[in-house]
């Protein structure tokens, strides 16, 4: 295996519960130049009520455009389970994940969105976009935005 620094993948994981975007790590990006989705689903994304204390539960869908840097899957699953103790409206959960994953990577294209399990009858499901100041990034970003569901309802899960 090629080490390229990384310092997770490949050895022993030790897992940390308390929010820390210094696990995620990054690798550059054999495809500079081609434009190309990345997509991660976590189905088991837990955090906390920062009011009551009570544990969240999510998936969280992150999918951006990479330009010079892929994050690391393992650092990033680390890092999305370091949420388990944080304590946050899913709003902010959703777009601290959007912000440190866009200062690390500095993608053309970043959206985030938490669909989060209903708790007292509600649910919440907030979406995030971070993205370049280019034209066609801009344009995409609208379009997106227009369509920000990146789960079909036909699919999701825990609704009625």
């Amino acid at each position: 295996m090629e080490d390229k620094g990384l310092k997770k993948l490949g050895r022993k994981t030790d897992y940390v519960y308390d929010y820390s975007p210094n696990l995620l790590e990054k690798f550059e990006n054999r495809y500079k130049g081609k434009i190309y989705w990345v997509s991660f689903n976590c189905p088991e994304f837990t955090t906390l009520c920062p009011i009551t204390g009570q544990p969240d539960f999510a998936t969280i869908y992150i999918q951006y455009i990479p330009d010079k840097w892929l994050v690391e899957s393992k650092s990033l699953k680390l890092y999305l389970f370091s949420f388990r103790n944080a304590r946050d409206f899913h709003e902010d959960t959703v777009n601290r994940i959007a912000d440190d994953l866009f200062e690390l990577l500095e993608p053309f294209y970043l959206e985030v969105y938490g669909e989060f399990n209903p708790r007292g009858g509600i649910s919440i499901d907030p979406f995030t976009q971070r993205y370049k100041k280019e034209k066609w990034v801009e344009e995409l970003a609208k379009e997106r935005f227009k369509l920000h569901r990146i789960v079909p309802p036909e699919i999701r899960r825990n609704r009625g």
